[in-house]
């Protein structure tokens, strides 16, 4: 007899880099406003200032390789991003050991639908209907800290139809992977299985159905999406 009433839903995952093994997504917490030219071109001060974050559901991951037009928006816009995935957490965890928890890092996407997030900021509720529909993160196969190192420098770029639309280096972060994961645990009790959607250079803007994105991370290859 089943424990439960219901089907559970499949357990949401992504690829390791170099193993069969997948690792098991738990949360998406994503940062946002962590370029200062990013911050400006949203019409934001890019002085430091206490992170915000929203979350992404565990669902929304999406490996195909295509990401499917969303309904009820004319305004997606792509936005690259460095992934960061927890092999442990906890809470009020000290910045000088933050990066212990990390288990590897990889490629996504936070696909957002700008016109339904901009009502949404207007009326002051919440973000969700824009950041946190199905297919909205589409990701690669993490890599190994052990393998590539902790990534603190290097670019990151997404190049749309062959052409290069955002360009930065993950040194420019306003709030770095450590102090991200410090903040979050003084909020929430972070665990193994989390991830972090490290925030977007500038440059980000709308696709249409048919456009190729090719996204990288210096040490991490390319992500590779079709826009269906």
């Amino acid at each position: 007899m089943s424990t439960y009433v219901i089907d559970p839903p499949k357990q949401a995952a992504l690829a390791v880099a170099g193993s069969d093994a997948l690792f098991p997504v738990r949360r998406i917490y994503c940062i946002g406003r962590n370029y200062a030219e990013h911050a400006i071109e949203m019409g934001h001060d890019p002085n430091k200032e206490p992170p915000f974050f929203f979350q992404k559901n565990p669902d929304n991951i999406d490996s195909s390789g295509d990401f499917p037009y969303p309904p009820k928006t004319s305004d997606v816009h792509f936005e690259i991003e460095m992934v960061v995935a927890l092999k442990s957490g906890g809470r009020n965890i000290a910045l000088d050991s933050a990066l212990d928890h990390v288990f590897g890092y990889g490629i996504g996407l936070d696909m957002t639908r700008r016109d339904l997030q901009g009502e949404m900021k207007k009326m002051g509720r919440p973000w969700e209907i824009g950041k946190a529909f199905e297919n909205s993160a589409p990701m690669g196969p993490l890599h190994k800290a052990s393998e590539t190192g902790h990534i603190a420098s290097g670019p990151i770029a997404l190049h749309v139809n062959g052409a290069l639309r955002q360009s930065g280096d993950i040194n420019q972060m306003i709030w770095k992977v450590p102090e991200m994961i410090a903040y979050l645990s003084e909020y929430y009790e972070i665990a193994a299985g989390d991830l972090i959607m490290s925030g977007t250079p500038a440059g980000v803007g709308p696709i249409s159905r048919g456009d190729d994105m090719v996204g990288s991370v210096a040490g991490l290859g390319e992500l590779s999406v079709k826009v269906i």
